[in-house]
This record gives C-alpha cells, sequence and structure tokens, in this order.
C-alpha cells in the first residue's frame, strides 16, 4: 500500500488440593491422550521428546532440561473432554511442587490439582474438569535434574465445546519450532507468549472493526490514506488464523475478512483484494489491488486452511490457490519474476520496471510454492533473494539497508533516484522498507536458508554497531549509507530488528533490549502501521510464526 510519509502465570496461591484415591466410579473413562499431540516447555535432549510421554510404553519418557523452573507438559485432546482422572508415572526427576490445568482454548488456564509435596513415583489423581488441553506445570523440582514422565495419561471422556475449535497449531504450542540456533527473549516462554496475547489483545481493541454490516470484519487504518486499506486486511488475516487459540473469536473474525475480501474484488482481477475503502466500505480509486496486501491475504488463507481446514463457509484452499494464481497472473512482472507494486501496474507503464522491497516476502513465496506445486514461485524466490544480496553488497556494503523502491529492474536494478511514488526517500530505507528487517528474517529463522540468514545478520550487526546496543537509538529512516535521516522513535523501525537479532547467537543482550522496548511501548492506537508491524514481530521472537 502506499504510505504516509510520515502471565508469567503466578505461583503464588497454589490450591491446597490433596492427593486423592481415584474412585471407583471414575474408572471407567479410558485414556483419552494416548498419541495425541504434545509439546513441551523444554527437553533435555532429542532422545527425550514430549511425545514420549505419551505414547503407551512405560519404557520411554519425555525430561525438561536439567536445573530450570518453571517447566511443563501440555496435551492437546483434540477435542473439548470432561476430564476425571490424570496419571502421572514419574521418572526418578519428579515434581515436588506442580499444577495439573485444563484449558479450552490453549492460553487461558484452569487448576484442577495442585500439591507441594510431591515425592515422585506414581501420582494418580482425580480431578474434576474439562478442556482441550491438559498439562503438568511445574514450578519445584524434586531433584537437582528436571522433569521426567515415563507416562503422562489423561482420562475423560468428549463433551463438545471448547475455544480449541479444532486448531490445528494453536498459538502457544509451538509446534513448528525453528531452525536450529535461533535466540528468545530471555525468560520463560509461557510468559512470553503471554506477553504476546496481552498486545494482541490491545491490537484487536484498538483496530479490529465491524462495520457497514453484511457480516464484515476490517482493520481499520486510521494513520492510512482511506480508513480501509489492503495491507490492514492482508496483516488481519495473518495475525488472527496465527492467534487462533489464544483467542476464540479468531475463527469468527477471521471469516468476516474473506467476507470482506470476497464483497471488494479488485477491478482489475476479481480474484485479489481492492486496494483502498472509504468510510461507507465502498472501494476508491480504481478499485484495484496492491500486491503488500494480496501476498498477506493469500499467506492468510494458507494458513486458515491449515488451522481450520477448508469445509466449512469458505474453501480457504481454493480462494488462497485462486489469490495466489492472480498474484502470479497480474502482480508479478513475468520478465524479472519480481513484484511488481499492483495488479493495476502493465507493460509500457512507468511503474512496470519499479519493485517495492517491503513485499519481497520470502517465506511467503515458499508456502505458495507448497501449496500450488508451481515451480515459478521457487524462481521468484530465487530472483528476489538475489536482489536482496545485490542491493546490500552493491548500495549498502556496510549497512545492509534496503530502499522503499528499486528501479530499472529490466537492467541494473538499482535504488530509486528519488521520488517515483510516494516520497522524495523512495530511493532510502524509510516508510516501506522499514518492514524488510522482519521480512527477511521471518524466512530465515523457520527455513535456516543460508541467503537469508546472511542478508538477516548484515542488517543486525550493523544497526547492532550502530545504537551502541541501545534500542532507543534507532531513528526514524536513514540513507543507504547509514545517515540518520529523522530522529524520534517508532516501533515500526525499531521493532523489525528484533527478528533478524535471532539470527545471531551473539545478540542476546541485543535482542533481550529490543523485546523489553517493545513490551515498553504503549501501543499506538492512531498507527495500525506501526502497532500490527510490532504484533507480528512479536509473534515471531516469541516463536509462533509457521509458514504453512
Amino acid at each position: 500500500m502506499r504510505r504516509r510519509s510520515v502471565s508469567l502465570l503466578g505461583l503464588a496461591g497454589l490450591l491446597a488440593l490433596p492427593l486423592t484415591v481415584l474412585p471407583q466410579a471414575q474408572a471407567a473413562d479410558g485414556v483419552v491422550s494416548t498419541g495425541k499431540t504434545v509439546t513441551a516447555s523444554s527437553v533435555e535432549t532429542s532422545a527425550f521428546g514430549a511425545g514420549l510421554a505419551v505414547d503407551g510404553n512405560t519404557a520411554t519418557r519425555w525430561a525438561s532440561l536439567e536445573g530450570v523452573d518453571p517447566q511443563w507438559i501440555r496435551v492437546d485432546l483434540g477435542a473439548n473432554h470432561a476430564i476425571s482422572r490424570v496419571k502421572l508415572n514419574w521418572e526418578d526427576a519428579y515434581g515436588k511442587t506442580y499444577r495439573i490445568q485444563t484449558s479450552a482454548d490453549g492460553s487461558n488456564w484452569t487448576d484442577v490439582y495442585s500439591t507441594t509435596a510431591g515425592d515422585g513415583a506414581t501420582d494418580d489423581l482425580a480431578v474434576s474438569g474439562s478442556g482441550r488441553y491438559v498439562r503438568m506445570y511445574g514450578t519445584g523440582r524434586g531433584t537437582a535434574y528436571g522433569y521426567s514422565l515415563w507416562e503422562f495419561e489423561v482420562y475423560g471422556a468428549p463433551s463438545g465445546g471448547g475455544g480449541g475449535g479444532g486448531t490445528a497449531v494453536p498459538f502457544g504450542s509451538h509446534l513448528k519450532p525453528y531452525t536450529a540456533g535461533m535466540l528468545k527473549p530471555s525468560g520463560s516462554q509461557a510468559a512470553i507468549d503471554q506477553k504476546v496475547v496481552d498486545y494482541y489483545n490491545r491490537w484487536k481493541s484498538a483496530f479490529v472493526r465491524q462495520n457497514c454490516g453484511n457480516g464484515w470484519y476490517q482493520i481499520i487504518s486510521p494513520d492510512a490514506d482511506h480508513p480501509y486499506v489492503a495491507e490492514a486486511q492482508g496483516y488481519g488475516m495473518v495475525v488472527t488464523a496465527t492467534m487462533a487459540g489464544a483467542d476464540p473469536d479468531a475463527k469468527k473474525i477471521f471469516d468476516g475478512l474473506v467476507k470482506w475480501k470476497i464483497d471488494h474484488p479488485s477491478s482489475v482481477n476479481p480474484n485479489l483484494l481492492a486496494a483502498e475503502q472509504d468510510t461507507a466500505c465502498r472501494s476508491v480509486n480504481g478499485g484495484d489491488g496492491a500486491t503488500d496486501g494480496d501476498m498477506d491475504v493469500a499467506y492468510g488463507l494458507l494458513l486458515a486452511d491449515k488451522q481450520w481446514g477448508s469445509a466449512g463457509t469458505y474453501n480457504y484452499k481454493d480462494l488462497a490457490l485462486k489469490h495466489i494464481a492472480a498474484i502470479k497472473k497480474d502482480e508479478l512482472n513475468p520478465t524479472t519474476k519480481l513484484l511488481k507494486l499492483g495488479d493495476w501496474s502493465s507493460s509500457g507503464d512507468q511503474y512496470y520496471w519499479i519493485s517495492r522491497t517491503s513485499d519481497w516476502m520470502v517465506d511467503h513465496f515458499r508456502a505458495f510454492r507448497t501449496a500450488s506445486g508451481d515451480t515459478t514461485w521457487d524462481a521468484v524466490r530465487t530472483a528476489h533473494q538475489t536482489q536482496i544480496s545485490r542491493l546490500q553488497s552493491t548500495y549498502a556494503s556496510g549497512t545492509g539497508l534496503l530502499p522503499d523502491f528499486v528501479v530499472d529492474t529490466n537492467t541494473t536494478p538499482k535504488p530509486a533516484p528519488g521520488q517515483v511514488l510516494e516520497d522524495p526517500n523512495d530511493g532510502a530505507y524509510w516508510w516501506n522498507a522499514c518492514r524488510t528487517p522482519w521480512r527477511i528474517a521471518d524466512d530465515a529463522v523457520t527455513s535456516g536458508d543460508a541467503t537469508s540468514l546472511a542478508a538477516a545478520r548484515k542488517l543486525n550487526s550493523w544497526i547492532k554497531t550502530k545504537t551502541g546496543g541501545d534500542p532507543n537509538k534507532i531513528a526514524i529512516g536513514y540513507k543507504l549509507n547509514g545517515t540518520q535521516i529523522s530522529s524520534g522513535s517508532e516501533a515500526a523501525f525499531f521493532a523489525p530488528f528484533a527478528v533478524a537479532a535471532m539470527t545471531d547467537s551473539g545478540s542476546q543482550a541485543w535482542l533481550d533490549a529490543l523485546w523489553n522496548k517493545m513490551l515498553a511501548t504503549p501501543i499506538d492506537t492512531s498507527s495500525y502501521f506501526s502497532a500490527s508491524i510490532q504484533l507480528q514481530v512479536m509473534i515471531t521472537v516469541s516463536g509462533n510464526h509457521w509458514v504453512p
């Protein structure tokens, strides 16, 4: 889109529930956890994976990292269940202080048992609760080692309902781990995830709307040229599909955004989304499409297909494939294999050989290739990665910064010489390119691709040195040589560098500083742009971004 220039769970108050002998009347409930999806806060080594605690084999076990509290193991029963019994078959490394908790959505937890006097061996616990998820949450080890279970058995019966809603990758499940060696902020995973949920809830309150009726949901954009822009709707679709499991309304909101997409087709290609709408929810300025919004819409639809399947109100997979094909047809330059600015640009116009670097979403290209089976997306990914590397080495060798816009893509691509679309800083690291550290590093952390890693690390090395490790010194905009354009601090500029920091093993303190800077920055309810970028950065940094 065209831009303007401008908890950790409390450890106190544990329930004093005694260890209870299982009543005979409850013996009829069967084990419902065997073979189900299970995740854990950590594993000691790959030989002690979480799944070994629900494999029905008492000779295999899960073991957490040694000497660290808290730790947890969680089983996803797949649907809401009435839970009557939990059986913990401890190895020598047992929990002395721990809780059994249930959850409908994988985010909000209810204690159904608690003890501060666990003694190992086998704990056979009668409980009364319900939920799709059940976890053992340990806060005090019984030994100097970790927590280790031969078997974690949950007994109960399906009861229907539940906030999980069949979500395949609930937020906080970490079912899609990053490539080895990527950093995360210091602290417990549960606390980090909760900070993201807290920020998401504030973002949702500020920007998610149901205006104009018709079953629509929209992401409002008070800082854009129009109240609704495609870029914002794309952000909303990716975010809500990712936050499923933490927000029981995620699918409802997502479907309202899908209806908005369907009811506001591009005037050029009806399988794309019209870029701008007015206060009456009518498409304006020709009703054509914008590439950045369309890229995220397609990606969001692929996430939704993986999360909820495509047999409901909307066939997400079919809509995604049509959207991907439309991007290829009308928003991709067939000669250069670089993205165009929108479906409105055609051969012979002055914008045909211009591309916007913030649209270069490498992980999206990978997802499009997987979903469509079309090898064109391999060539598209390679073309964009090649230009990222070339632009860094040729025009920003000391910084790694990319320009907002690249011109002459048909000959020798180079930064815009001045204003070519939006601003005199079109050739600088400005309000579009500020997203590129996040977009590049999203691919680096999920794929481990050497080219993406190198590009992200170059950006990280420069900004960490430039600021002396102080995120408050990250300016608003830079020339490609690193000269500051404007003073001040803006989430759209400082947050994306946190994803790049994840790729460097020597940047733990720097990553922590960036994370803490984000946590300390109040959400700007006047800027969907900065708030949406920071939220998506927090999702990645917390380990919750995944590629469908």
